[in-house]
């Protein structure tokens, strides 16, 4: 009797421990949609193009809804809770107008809060560049080294750097 329990403690402990790393790739996985997504806005106000902005914010919007906080440790549900609502809102503003202007105010404070949750959640796949405008004072995520500024679009492309690289998650 001692050895099935013993066997069984085993196989419970082994299905406990396969869980916990098969939920670990889909908080990754869907995390890193939202940066993908992120960057696609970035890309969109680096072009002045609100229209683009406006459209990938809806899947921004719509991506951070996806991320699954049941499958996050307690830790991680702490974390991701309490910028969620955040990240929304911002995403969530510049989906609803193609008023660039508006839509940079918005992308700073969505920048600053993606930073916090990659800062809190090292789960990035690549590396990930926090750059900054001293024009705007403000600063932005980027998965390349070479500036495009999002704040002043074509009109100050160049304008910026890298102030820490945010390396990807082994």
């Amino acid at each position: 009797m001692k050895t099935i329990r013993s066997i069984f403690t085993t196989l419970l402990l082994l299905i406990i421990v396969a869980n916990a790393r098969a939920q670990a790739p889909a908080v990754s996985t869907s995390i890193n949609n939202v940066v993908t997504t992120y960057l696609d806005v970035k890309s969109a106000l680096t072009a002045d193009d609100g229209a683009v902005a406006e459209s990938k914010a809806k899947l921004l919007y719509a991506q951070i809804g996806t991320v699954p906080v049941k499958d996050m440790s307690a830790k991680q549900q702490t974390i991701w809770k309490s910028y969620v609502d955040k990240l929304s809102f911002d995403s969530r503003h510049i989906s609803e107008t193609t008023a660039i202007d508006h839509q940079r105010e918005h992308f700073a404070s969505l920048s600053k809060n993606m930073y916090a949750v990659l800062k809190a959640l090292p789960v990035n796949n690549t590396a990930i560049y926090w750059e900054y405008c001293p024009m705007k004072k403000a600063s932005w995520l980027s998965d390349k080294p070479a500036i495009e500024n999002p704040y002043y679009g074509k009109s100050m492309l160049d304008c910026g750097s890298v102030k820490e690289v945010l390396k990807a998650a082994n």
